[in-house]
């Protein structure tokens, strides 16, 4: 009577060692890539900020690890060549202009009058003429989390492109639709920063998309400052307070996308963001930011520092984490290396007390059975 009674409690233990690793196992993506799908639908001068906008996630996204070849950057207007620019050749997001997001290594996919409803359409869809480059596709499959960000001038179901044809709520849910058939994406982040985003997303029907907009029904988007050098505003509040979130996050963050959303403060964007999740198969608090805004990593991460062993001596590093120099951001940069021997040390252990589990359960169930 004895043996049964530890054999059950031996199961128990083992259920209790797997469970985290389990309930890990189960809250992952999945994905093997990321691509950004990054659109400014706007035109001339006055719309500086949506080009700001779709820039400053641009530069987030590159610095959390997305290549440029996995990039889709779609500018409708070149502000920075504007005769109207102060500061030619140069887009700010900040009236104090310390970062120039226009710089010296940015890739424009599509451009000017490239930037159409069709074009962005056959880009989801993959429906894109023979002679298309590779930088104007999106060469995504069904292992891959799509970050696709959209900002300009919208209305109740509807967004415009060059102030001259629109893009519709139900032509954006088509082509999400047509993506999950032609099994183009693991999951989907939709973002949008326009009046009235949230209604962008009411016809969307189709599984593993998650969506975020600046605004719901009836309720404008608005900037939030103006450079008066410049004469513009130069980003508008709901990305703003993203990019807020954003750049304290790096490529070994833990932060959650319920960690971003729980950020918005509609007193402070002006409007009230909405999100749907409904459609999503992963708990939010699940989510890694990075499992959109980064790229994934092929190494595995330790967050603390570990002994480096050169010849007979023994070298420990610790990194200065809080030394930044005047004027710029802080990110916190950890090291990338683990120390081998312990997890090779904790898998012998997990694999001894498995197989020891399924060997007592087997002795179990012949014993019950006999």
């Amino acid at each position: 009577m004895i043996k049964p009674v530890v054999l059950f409690l031996l199961c128990i233990l083992s259920t209790f060692v797997y469970s985290e690793d389990v309930e890990g196992f189960f809250s992952q993506s999945g994905h093997t890539n990321n691509w950004a799908v990054l659109v400014c639908t706007s035109r001339f001068w006055f719309n500086y900020r949506h080009v700001a906008n779709t820039l400053s996630m641009y530069r987030t996204v590159k610095r959390l690890g997305i290549p440029d070849s996995n990039i889709i950057l779609m500018l409708a207007d070149d502000v920075s060549c504007n005769p109207r620019n102060k500061y030619p050749a140069t887009v700010y997001n900040n009236a104090n202009r310390l970062l120039d997001l226009y710089g010296d290594n940015v890739e424009v996919d599509y451009r000017g009058y490239e930037v159409t409803v069709e074009n962005f359409i056959r880009l989801l869809t993959g429906r894109v003429s023979p002679d298309t480059p590779r930088s104007k596709r999106l060469l995504s499959d069904d292992r891959s989390n799509i970050l696709v960000y959209m900002t300009g001038h919208g209305g109740d179901e509807f967004l415009k492109f060059q102030d001259a044809e629109e893009i519709s709520a139900h032509d954006l849910a088509d082509s999400f639709k047509q993506m999950s058939e032609k099994k183009r994406y693991n999951e989907i982040l939709f973002m949008i920063d326009t009046c009235q985003a949230n209604t962008m997303y009411s016809q969307i029907n189709s599984t593993n998309i998650l969506a975020t907009g600046s605004s719901r029904l009836d309720e404008s988007s608005y900037s939030h400052h103006t450079d008066y050098d410049i004469g513009v505003a130069v980003i508008d509040s709901y990305t703003y307070y993203n990019l807020e979130f954003l750049e304290k996050v790096d490529m070994t963050s833990d932060k959650t996308l319920q960690d971003l959303f729980n950020t918005y403060d509609p007193v402070k964007i002006a409007s009230h963001p909405g999100i749907r999740s409904d459609l999503f198969n992963r708990p939010l608090d699940k989510v890694k930011v990075t499992d959109f805004f980064g790229n994934v990593q092929n190494v595995e991460l330790s967050k603390t520092s570990y002994p480096l062993v050169e010849k007979e001596s023994t070298l420990i590093y610790n990194p200065p984490l809080n030394h930044t120099l005047p004027g710029q951001y802080t990110h916190l940069h950890r090291s990338f290396l683990v120390n081998k021997s312990l997890l090779m040390n904790n898998a012998w252990i997990q694999t001894i007390v498995g197989l020891f589990s399924a060997v007592s359960i087997g002795y179990f169930i012949h014993k019950t059975l006999n």
